[in-house]
């Protein structure tokens, strides 16, 4: 009986281990290979060795594109976080429609990137959006967020505060999570509304702001749609994210072998910043377990 079962679950199991194998660890292997070559899509692939990740390290775009990414990450990822907490707070009360509050706060993170990002350009238009148009209603003269090279990041970060919904919906479900007899005994003790926030959803919602930053790191160093519609990577590289420079080496200058080497250090760099995020997280992740001990 128990074979029987066991047949039936790896029949089960085989679409979607068939699909991992062929679209993404077959992929992964295909693109490490194809790092230590020279590959146009044109000729055979060449063998150079660690030549494509030696050149990258004296690539002068590649370092600036390597700031711009980090730039762009260290900024949006916290403000998307701390909107999303913020929004969770305020959703979590219980007022009439609130149903419909919560869709139409987390709608916007259905939405496709490049419909999402058109829309942006429109509003970020120096002649004619929306935001120049509004802050000309009250008297400040509107930068040209798009072609400026002192303001164009700033755009693109402010445009990554649009996906907050799915932030928002798992510090939701956290806040749903945390026994309401804490919050009673501590308005019996005199605690204000903000001590009760600071002192105890904070920390009680510190495992869902450890998973909201792993995936908020991961999801900002994959950032492609908004550049690429919104910029391109200009003005002189300055909204130059790793994935948009990847796509150009790949696609525009046909160097698959360079960008598969660009793609690899991206992945050591998630790697290393979730292994270092592990590593801190018994020094601020409130568990059951940690109490115990």
């Amino acid at each position: 009986m128990r074979r029987r079962e066991a047949r039936w679950a790896y029949i089960f199991m085989a679409p979607a281990i068939i699909g991992v194998l062929l679209f993404s660890l077959g992929p992964m292997i295909a693109s490490l290979l194809l790092s230590f070559t020279s590959y146009d899509m044109l000729s055979a692939p060449q063998w150079v060795g660690a030549e494509n990740f030696t050149k990258l390290v004296g690539d002068k775009i590649f370092l600036k594109s390597l700031r711009v990414t980090i730039t762009y990450s260290v900024v949006s990822v916290p403000l998307v976080m701390i909107i999303g907490f913020l929004l969770a707070l305020l959703l979590n009360a219980k007022i009439p429609a609130m149903g419909f509050f919560r869709s139409a706060y987390y709608l916007p993170t259905v939405i496709s990137g490049v419909a999402v990002a058109m829309v942006w350009k429109w509003m970020f238009n120096g002649d004619y959006g929306l935001i120049n148009v509004m802050l000309g209603k009250i008297g400040i003269d509107g930068p040209p967020w798009l072609t400026s090279e002192r303001y164009a990041l700033s755009a693109l970060i402010i445009t990554s505060m649009w996906g907050f919904g799915g932030t928002m919906l798992i510090y939701l479900a956290g806040l749903q999570g945390v026994p309401p007899e804490l919050y009673e005994a501590a308005s019996v003790d005199g605690a204000s509304r903000f001590r009760q926030v600071v002192h105890i959803t904070i920390p009680m919602l510190s495992n869902v702001t450890f998973f909201n930053l792993i995936m908020g790191i991961i999801g900002s160093l994959q950032v492609f749609a908004e550049p690429f519609v919104l910029t391109g990577g200009k003005p002189n590289n300055s909204t130059l994210l790793l994935p948009l420079y990847l796509y150009q080496n790949a696609f525009s200058y046909l160097k698959m072998g360079y960008a598969s080497a660009i793609a690899w250090v991206t992945f050591a760099i998630i790697m290393v910043l979730t292994l270092l995020i592990f590593r801190s997280m018994p020094y601020w992740v409130h568990s059951e377990a940690s109490d115990d001990k």
